[in-house]
């Protein structure tokens, strides 16, 4: 390695701490307000639940931490990406020691990792996807010291990781699916299930996600009739080749700054000198370490690849966040990296632009785009004055607080963050979708109908509980930048205590179990 710095740790600090403080101070610094999946995370969070409509309760739960923290403010969620693109980097700084890299090609294995798509534009917005990356790295990590120490500590520290994993998202199954299938397949991995370090392992697991199972038994497993209601099934047989395809050419995609450094590495004459070497690895059995890395790398991804092509799902794009943690990795180990670069400055330097890049985009969409595209954004909607308006208007009507806000997503979840007192959430105004409301609560305090537009009426899930309701007022809000953003049109619609209404408009005459059956058919 030619750079002269006094060693791979330092180096990996100095540059891993100065991303992940980058990508936590410029969103802090330029964006007007928090992304769509940040303040969803808020209005879930306020609610300290057990789980909620679309996801289980972690991500939730650390940004009501931050929100405590910092007296309101919406900048924790960037600080908690950060820290999980750190926590991240620390893992496989570790997991590649372990696997026998020297400490430049741990180096290296960062900062290829850092410079995939994932680890940069998406990373401010935190939500369940970003905070698996540091759950997937340290689930792998203890696994392996599991497997190689034998020793109890790491086998619980791993069922605690697994549990903390599910209540951030049940893709995590995914990896855990992964490492019971390494343990079943491998001889020198099996052996463990004679001791007692995975059982207790899966204990520990199981202990952990005892009060989450218990809240999905009383909601009628909610988050997992959400996960069903937003999947995109293939409408014809070409989506079962067409799904699976557009996943991979999306990770194949998201790949594109690590190919870039490589290359600006190697030179186009170093790349000669790769083949040899993957042919000959290609004749032989991988060792232990490299066996890990493949296993690990590629069963995850073919078993969602697999998955697309018999159900023909369509599989998000970004659920491939986590699953590729150790693309840096394989390249180094594989390509043979340091070693055979010719030019290792040019590959920092194309790590360094990559990243410079993606920030001055980040800087770009709090800044220049309102001003190029000329539309609303998430980032500078004027939640704040929206939200401070309505509670204004109810005091004035009521004279009381603002205690509950029903509408969609977004018109309502802006309004429960930045209110004082902070209102709860009545998700589309359905007691099935917000299982945390005291139905007898809001009827004795009433509820404000939100939503955004020109219509005079409220999205359709609320019309079924109030079917002739109109607004009650219509305000246009600036968004907060000086470009020429069409106002935001907001309307909203009081329903007083005592007038609440409990049940679709549809079960008023119907017998007592009308709104679980209309629940369900909704």
């Amino acid at each position: 390695m030619a750079f002269r710095t006094p060693s791979a740790i330092r180096a990996a600090l100095l540059y891993g701490g100065l991303v992940c403080l980058l990508y936590a101070l410029i969103p802090s610094l330029t964006f007007p307000g928090p992304p769509l999946d940040v303040v969803e995370g808020f209005a879930w969070g306020r609610e300290l639940a057990l789980g909620y409509t679309k996801h289980p309760p972690m991500q939730a739960w650390l940004l009501e931490l931050t929100y405590r923290l910092t007296g309101g403010h919406h900048a924790g969620g960037y600080w908690l990406s950060a820290l999980s693109a750190a926590l991240a980097y620390l893992f496989i700084w570790q997991l590649a020691l372990r696997l026998g890299l020297s400490p430049w090609q741990a180096f290296w294995a960062m900062v290829l990792t850092s410079v995939t798509f994932y680890f940069t534009l998406p990373l401010p917005e935190f939500n369940p996807n970003v905070l698996q990356i540091p759950v997937w790295a340290g689930m792998m990590l203890f696994f392996h010291r599991a497997l190689e120490k034998g020793r109890l500590l790491d086998w619980i520290v791993l069922g605690a990781f697994a549990a903390f994993g599910l209540y951030t998202k049940y893709f995590v199954l995914l990896l855990i699916g992964t490492i019971g299938l390494y343990t079943l397949v491998f001889a020198d991995a099996r052996r463990h299930l004679l001791s007692a370090g995975p059982w207790l392992c899966a204990l520990v697991c199981a202990a952990l996600l005892l009060p989450h199972i218990n809240w999905l038994l009383e909601t009628d497993f909610l988050t997992f009739q959400y996960a069903a209601d937003r999947s995109k099934p293939a409408t014809s047989f070409l989506g079962n080749v067409f799904n699976p395809l557009n996943f991979l050419a999306a990770q194949i995609g998201n790949h594109a700054g690590l190919f870039l450094v490589v290359l600006a590495g190697l030179g186009w004459r170093g790349l000669r000198s790769v083949r040899p070497g993957l042919r000959s690895f290609s004749r032989t059995l991988p060792p232990p370490g490299d066996r890990f890395i493949i296993w690990f790398a590629f069963v995850p991804l073919a078993v969602v690849l697999a998955a697309s092509a018999v159900t023909g799902n369509e599989f998000e794009h970004m659920w491939g966040m986590p699953m590729f943690l150790l693309s840096g990795m394989l390249a180094v180990r594989f390509v043979a990296l340091p070693e055979l670069w010719p030019f290792p400055r040019r590959a920092f330097a194309a790590a360094v632009a990559i990243q410079a890049i993606f920030l001055g985009v980040l800087v770009g969409q709090a800044v220049l785009e309102p001003h190029w595209k000329h539309r609303q954004t998430r980032i500078h909607y004027p939640g704040r004055d929206i939200a401070g308006h309505l509670a204004s208007i109810w005091k004035s009507q009521t004279g009381t607080d603002l205690a509950y806000v029903a509408g969609d997503m977004w018109s309502a979840a802006n309004v429960t963050i930045y209110v004082p007192g902070r209102p709860s959430m009545f998700y589309l105004h359905d007691a099935r979708l917000s299982p945390w409301i005291d139905m007898e609560d809001v009827q004795a305090r009433g509820v404000m109908i939100v939503w955004r537009g020109d219509s005079e009426q409220p999205v359709s899930e609320i019309l079924r509980y109030y079917p002739d309701a109109v607004r009650g007022g219509r305000q246009s809000f600036p968004y907060r930048s000086s470009a020429g953003i069409p106002e935001e049109i907001i309307n909203w619609l009081i329903i007083p205590p005592g007038e609440v209404a409990l049940r679709p408009a549809s079960c008023i005459s119907a017998d007592s179990d009308c709104l679980e059956t209309d629940a369900k058919d909704n």
